[in-house]
């Protein structure tokens, strides 16, 4: 079955008793027993829910794996991946990564004496040089937030493999519609299902998914024991989300490109950072192991006074973090999503006050680009106006 019938058929057919397209809402806290020694399944919504069984059950399908754990936010999904580490382990992550991971490893997981290095996985050869004994898992975002640096999966896991590494994929930029990359080998897969797979801008929640069962159920036991749960509410919301995943990821997509090829030719703009770019470096690579490109972009202007102009006056594109809905949102991640991270850090991997990041939406692919035409073309006349004054 292919994944478009997949996703549309998520949530499908689980209550027998009406015949309801959907899957329920059990707001529920605790299920009747039906004698002494028995369970339905269901005892506490803590340990398992109907409606979030269905949801893990469904994102398991889509990435082919064996095991789907539904969190109550990406960044709790992300906490427990990390409580797989023990102390003296060592974690080789990508060093242009999101912000709130940063923050999870600088403020929590290095005091539990975990070791980190942070590698530009884009270079394989990076990643193979800092293996050491004492090296347990590999994580990668790919593409990576907002750098859209992209890691040859295939090249990542075989170096894993041989020096027995968990490999761990963030997929929250491409999801399961256009990356699957268990499929390749990795052991586990992050979203921060707040993005593309809710897709609307309305719910938190964060999703893992492991290539097998044991792995899953460690992570299931962590689930249950922090209580970092996804309520019944929100699993509904992402199981609707999935349903429309792969005609919006196809929008955005589309757009996407559209944006991407005419910022690039823009005399206000820097750099354009889009894996769907011919000229981007990661542009074979992504084509090898994914069936498209994503709606995330990032570009850099040539003065950092246009930054605050864009973010004020744009009227059809969004200043407001996150990422993933169908309203397309600009952001400044040096000062909103990658805060956390020292100045010189950011500076370093390309993270300055001249970088916004785009995700791009489903409207009309050329009212975004009239809307950013029309703010270039204000800014210009501002500048000249401006100059002419104080001469």
């Amino acid at each position: 079955m292919r994944i478009e019938t997949e996703l549309v058929r998520s949530g499908m057919k689980r209550d027998a008793a009406t015949g309801s397209l959907t899957t329920p809402i059990y707001q529920a806290s605790t299920f009747e027993h039906p004698r002494l020694g028995e369970s339905t399944g269901y005892d506490y919504s803590r340990t398992a829910n109907p409606t979030r069984t269905s949801l893990e059950e469904a994102i398991a399908v889509l990435e082919k794996g064996e095991v789907g754990v539904a969190f109550s936010s990406g960044m709790a999904a992300i906490s427990a991946i990390f409580l797989l580490l023990e102390k003296g382990d060592h974690l080789i992550i990508s060093k242009d990564l999101y912000g709130g991971t940063y923050r999870i490893l600088e403020d929590i997981v290095k005091k539990n004496d975990v070791e980190v290095t942070y590698v530009n996985t884009e270079n394989t050869e990076e990643i193979k040089r800092n293996v050491k004994e004492n090296t347990r898992a590999l994580f990668i975002e790919t593409p990576t937030n907002p750098l859209m640096h992209v890691t040859d999966l295939h090249e990542a896991i075989a170096i894993a493999k041989e020096h027995d590494l968990l490999t761990i994929v963030d997929n929250t930029f491409m999801s399961p519609y256009l990356q699957q990359p268990l499929v390749l080998g990795a052991d586990l897969v992050v979203h921060s299902a707040s993005k593309y797979i809710g897709g609307h801008n309305d719910v938190i929640g964060g999703l893992v998914v492991s290539r097998c069962r044991e792995l899953g159920e460690k992570i299931r036991f962590y689930q249950n024991a922090i209580g970092a749960i996804l309520g019944p509410q929100e699993c509904f919301l992402l199981l609707r989300g999935l349903k429309t995943l792969a005609l919006r990821m196809d929008r955005h997509e589309e757009n996407a490109l559209k944006i991407a090829q005419w910022l690039e030719e823009q005399d206000l703009i820097d750099k354009v950072f889009y894996p769907g770019l011919e000229s981007h470096p990661g542009y074979n690579v992504i084509k090898k192991q994914a069936k498209g490109f994503g709606g995330m972009l990032s570009f850099s202007v040539k003065e950092e006074a246009l930054v605050p102009f864009l973010l004020e006056h744009l009227q059809v594109v969004t200043f407001a973090e996150s990422l993933g809905g169908v309203e397309t949102l600009i952001t400044f991640p040096a000062r909103q999503t990658h805060a956390d991270i020292p100045e010189d850090v950011r500076n370093e991997i390309g993270v300055t006050n001249c970088l916004l990041r785009l995700s791009v939406g489903i409207e009309h692919g050329e009212d975004l680009i009239q809307d950013f035409k029309e703010r270039f073309d204000e800014y210009k006349r501002s500048e000249v106006q401006h100059k002419a004054y104080t001469r």
